[in-house]
């Protein structure tokens, strides 16, 4: 099959990372796989996409997200593929407007179980219209799922109904073992000393809730703990000045973007991940996979994979949370504990049953006509 990826960009974030951790897998399984990104700029995962995977092509359509100008360069590339594969709403949309022109498959993943646009009623019609344009659509969760059949209604919540089957859960998947394996990074290691580091790895836009993890900093004990935030984003600057107004800028490290991910986790004592609402958060199987305890908002998208293994505190309960990051610096066994529950409930999120079940789903696409 040739399947084009289509996404905003390769800035670092949940979606980001599976196309980059599919297609080399996808083109293992025989198949042609390429991608094309509305926002070209330059990544630390295209880096590792263009090793990785060097015969893939990279259509880049400029350097912005909303451009209508993308469609008729859409119309161009599509034509050329079996199946057009969609990540995120301004491609998703946009490649069902190009496909009145082309009428190729059209696959989709649904991310989150939130979005602002779902808040606006009058745009309700054109992602009625969107979503039906799309002969599958696969979320990375089952909340997820349940989320858009509740926001789409009708035929999509009636099983009788063939549209139902469009809609299908893969759960997203890490590299578990790869992740496991990593060399720990020294210069982190030797910078942090004997202090306890938290480590939360999430661009900072709205779902995501830094702030709720710096204000646990101000709450534990100067001399032993210390929070690394990886990623990049419009609210970093907030998070800063938060960090700066509490006294605790000392202790927060801001890594940027990070290409080495798996490295980072190894060199961290605890992963975080603090945010308003989640799809089915990367983030979070990467935490558990790296063999350390796993702690995170009691919010849709999080509490599915973490409930039971790892540890859940209350939404924006700084309070909670510092207590939490506290008891597992204190009790050793408790650390190992959740550290050794965490990678089990990891290993049932490996990439290779993601890359199976989308390769499958794009099999009964073709198949079916």
């Amino acid at each position: 099959m040739r399947i084009l990826q289509v996404i905003t960009s390769l800035d670092m974030g949940g979606a980001e990372t599976l196309v980059v951790n599919l297609i080399p897998r996808l083109q293992a399984l025989g198949n042609t796989v390429d991608l094309c990104i509305f926002n070209g700029k330059e990544t630390p995962l295209t880096h590792r996409l263009k090793k990785d995977s060097p015969q893939t092509k990279i259509f880049a359509l400029g350097y912005g997200v909303y451009n209508p100008l993308y469609i008729l360069k859409l119309v161009k590339i599509m034509k050329n593929y079996d199946i057009i594969h969609t990540h995120n709403s301004s491609p998703q949309l946009f490649v069902a407007i190009a496909n009145l022109f082309c009428s190729q498959k059209l696959v989709s993943t649904e991310h989150t179980t939130s979005n602002r646009k779902r808040d606006w009623k009058w745009y309700a019609p054109i992602e009625s219209w969107m979503y039906g344009q799309y002969n599958h659509v696969i979320c990375i969760s089952q909340i997820a799922e349940d989320k858009l059949r509740e926001y789409m209604g009708g035929v999509w919540l009636d099983k009788t109904n063939p549209q139902y089957k469009q809609i299908s859960t893969i759960n997203n998947g890490v590299d578990v073992k790869a992740i496991s394996n990593a060399t720990p990074d020294n210069d982190l290691l030797s910078q942090k000393g004997k202090r306890k580091a938290a480590l939360m790895v999430a661009g900072f836009r709205d779902a995501k809730d830094q702030d709720t993890v710096v204000k646990a900093l101000g709450l534990l004990n100067n001399s032993d703990f210390e929070v690394w935030f990886a990623g990049v984003g419009i609210r970093q600057e907030i998070v800063k000045q938060l960090a700066d107004s509490l006294g605790v800028s000392e202790r927060v490290r801001f890594l940027g973007l990070r290409a080495d991910i798996p490295n980072v986790l190894r060199a961290a004592d605890v992963i975080v991940m603090s945010s308003h609402w989640e799809g089915l958060s990367l983030s979070n199987v990467e935490g558990m996979s790296a063999h350390k305890p796993f702690i995170a908002s009691d919010v849709n998208g999080l509490k599915e994979v973490t409930k039971g293994y790892g540890i859940l505190f209350p939404h924006e309960d700084a309070k909670a949370l510092a207590e939490e990051i506290n008891l597992l610096a204190s009790d050793e066994a408790y650390y190992n504990e959740i550290a050794e529950r965490c990678y089990n409930r990891a290993l049932e999120f490996d990439i290779s049953k993601t890359v199976n079940g989308y390769n499958n789903v794009y099999k009964g696409v073709i198949s079916n006509g």
